[in-house]
Order: C-alpha cells, then sequence, then structure tokens
C-alpha cells in the first residue's frame, strides 16, 4: 500500500510539473490512478478532483486578465456548469465496459489534440479574423461548441485545456494571457460542478485522489522555477511520447481483451 501511495505522489508531483510547463498532466495521472487498480470511471472522476486545485489557482493568477472580460463571465459559466453536468452524467450513465472500451479514443482525440493543437489554433484565429462571427448564426455556433466542450471535459477531463483554447481562438481571442485565463475558468467550472456531482453519486476515491491532488500541487508549485529552466520544447517533447505510449498501451489493453 505504501508503494501505491508514494507512486500516486510522484505521479501528481510530474504531472503537476508538466500541467504547469507544457499541459498534459492527465496522460500521467489518470493511468496511474488505473494502475494501482482504481476503476476506470472511479479514477476518470478522482482525477478530475485532483486537477481541479491547478486549474482554481491558475484562474485566480490571471483575475486581473479574467476582470477585462467580465461581461463575458456570466455566460461562459453558465454554459461552462450546464455542459460540464451534462457531461458528468453522461459518465455516470456510462458502463464501465463501454467505457474502457472509449478510453483508448479519449486518448487518442486528447493526443492529438495536443500534438497539433498550435496549428489548430492558428487555422482557427485565421478563420475568426476573417469571418469576424457578424452573423446571429455565428454566436449561436460558437454557444453551441463552448457546450460540447465543457460536456467533454465533464465526461473526461484529459485534453480539456488544449480543447478550450481552440475555442477561445475560434471565438477570436488573441491575447494569450487571457485566453489562458478564461481556458482555467472554463476548466475550474467544468470540474467543480462534475466534481459535486461526483461526490453525490460516490465515485470519488478520497484516500488516492488527495494523495495525487498533493503530489499535482507540489509538482506545479515546483514547476514555477523549473519553468525558467527546462526547454518548453524538450518537456512537450516527453509528453508527446507519454502520451502516445499511454494510447497504444490502451489500445493494446482494450482490444487484446485484457484490462489492467
Amino acid at each position: 500500500m505504501s508503494f501505491e501511495l508514494i507512486f500516486l505522489f510522484f505521479a501528481g508531483f510530474f504531472g503537476g510539473v508538466l500541467n504547469s510547463i507544457a499541459g498534459g498532466g492527465s496522460f500521467i495521472t489518470f493511468p496511474a490512478l488505473i494502475f494501482v487498480g482504481i476503476t476506470p470511471i472511479m479514477a476518470n472522476a478522482t482525477n478530475t478532483f485532483a486537477s481541479c486545485a491547478g486549474y482554481l489557482s491558475g484562474t485566480y493568477a490571471f483575475r486581473k486578465e479574467l476582470a477585462e472580460h467580465k461581461s463575458e463571465l456570466p455566460k461562459i459559466i453558465m454554459i461552462s456548469l450546464l455542459g460540464g453536468i451534462s457531461g458528468a452524467w453522461l459518465l455516470l450513465q456510462t458502463s464501465e465496459v463501454v467505457f474502457r472500451s472509449a478510453i483508448p479514443w479519449l486518448l487518442l482525440f486528447a493526443t492529438v489534440l495536443f500534438i497539433f493543437g498550435g496549428q489548430i489554433n492558428k487555422a482557427l484565429k485565421k478563420a475568426a479574423s476573417n469571418s469576424q462571427h457578424a452573423s446571429a448564426i455565428g454566436g449561436i455556433l460558437l454557444i453551441i461548441i463552448l457546450l460540447g466542450v465543457s460536456i467533454y471535459g465533464g465526461f473526461f477531463n484529459a485534453g480539456l485545456g488544449i480543447i478550450v483554447l481552440s475555442y477561445l481562438a475560434l471565438a477570436g481571442y488573441t491575447n494569450i494571457n487571457a485566453m489562458n485565463g478564461l481556458k482555467l475558468l472554463v476548466s475550474s467550472t467544468v470540474s467543480l460542478i462534475a466534481i459535486a456531482l461526483f461526490i453525490y453519486n460516490d465515485v470519488i476515491v478520497w484516500y488516492e485522489g488527495t494523495i495525487l491532488l498533493s503530489g499535482t500541487l507540489a509538482g506545479g508549485y515546483m514547476a514555477a522555477k523549473l519553468s525558467r529552466k527546462l526547454p518548453q520544447k524538450h518537456v512537450r517533447g516527453f509528453v508527446i511520447v507519454a502520451s502516445i505510449a499511454t494510447t497504444l498501451y490502451f489500445f493494446f489493453d482494450v482490444y487484446s481483451g485484457q484490462y489492467i
């Protein structure tokens, strides 16, 4: 048992470092929870709980940038709440067998977004600058997209930040600090409402989740110093390798008929 706790703490620590420097910490923390024997749906719920503290602290850090968009925040929060609770509800209606089968595809989706997120954002920014979303249809589509993004986040937390950034690029945001603040606000809102539903349905593994959370907070704190020394492209390269390896493992695990 002590080995599992140490393992989870360091998985959380490493995940917290990655989230602060390059993103993609869930590619470490979510599989770690499954590795110690937690069922996939409970691992997903617990990972959402463990990640939320980092979202909240990051949102607070960008409070000045968020204040510049205060007129937009109520709409963003309301849509995020609705999508988050819908996604969490869908997760709870999904059987373990179905969710296990979906894991490799969800990880593949998040991995592709992580690898090509920069190119996707550039393309979306270009599209946004050309259209300016002048029509009412454009505004409605943006609401639907944000709702879909939030539903994804409530259902499966990995890759949420990258998807939110893509949405913000499409919505016409260009200031990276404001985009990061809004990304963290959406992630926080989606996670908090999802966690509330997970708590009500008793699907969070608190002891292991708290150990993972402690490691995540410690890693995020240490990353504030490391981020000035480590080349982000190298860290990002490691995350890409880890995400591809994790995705391939789960594909093999599911389609060979053997589960962790």
